[in-house]
């Protein structure tokens, strides 16, 4: 009950804030064995150039598979392990204090959810905005991105390929209405 209390206090803020950005593959693939499961150097540029300068929220696996805070950005981890602690980040244990947080440091500015698999699919519901890298191919995964075609519209589709991947840049804006 707290937490929806929370979500409608904050809701048209965070609505206004969150973004997704992530490279999935045909089936929505993220990852497997806490590993990417690509390695497109266009897509880290874009990945940089997106997130640059922002707050980044990600879970505890995701930053582990980094294996350091992101440099010039406010890198927020969430995790249920109350023990846990990262040199030069900000870790929450809960949905309702990253959005405080959001709310009280980040109204005017984009903040972005950066994986993994959990993470994205609690903050999607508060997502405004998508940044999606499409990769052309099937891959074997254990982590998946939720759906989300249903809930966004593509507002812009940009083709590209290197010499082992065909993708595409994506960015998705959130429906108003299901007859939008």
């Amino acid at each position: 009950m707290q937490v929806s209390v929370f979500v409608n206090k904050y809701f048209l803020v965070i609505m206004s804030t969150i973004s997704l950005v992530a490279a999935i593959g045909r089936r929505g693939e993220l990852g497997k064995g806490n590993q990417l499961l690509w390695h497109i150097p266009e897509d880290m540029k874009r990945f940089r150039f997106l997130t640059s300068g922002h707050s980044v929220i990600m879970g505890q696996k995701t930053y582990e598979s980094i294996g350091r805070a992101l440099p010039n950005r406010t890198n927020i981890i969430m995790t249920k392990d109350a023990s846990f602690h990262a040199k030069g980040c900000i870790v929450m244990h809960s949905l309702e204090d990253v959005m405080k947080f959001i709310y009280e440091n980040n109204p005017e500015t984009e903040v972005f959810v950066i994986g993994g698999g959990m993470i994205y699919t609690l903050f999607l519901p508060f997502a405004k905005k998508l940044y999606i890298t499409l990769v052309d191919a099937e891959f074997d995964a254990d982590v998946f991105f939720p759906e989300y075609e249903s809930m966004f519209i593509l507002s812009h589709d940009e083709p590209h390929s290197d010499e082992n991947f065909s993708y595409r840049f994506t960015e998705w804006k959130r429906k108003i209405s299901d007859n939008a």
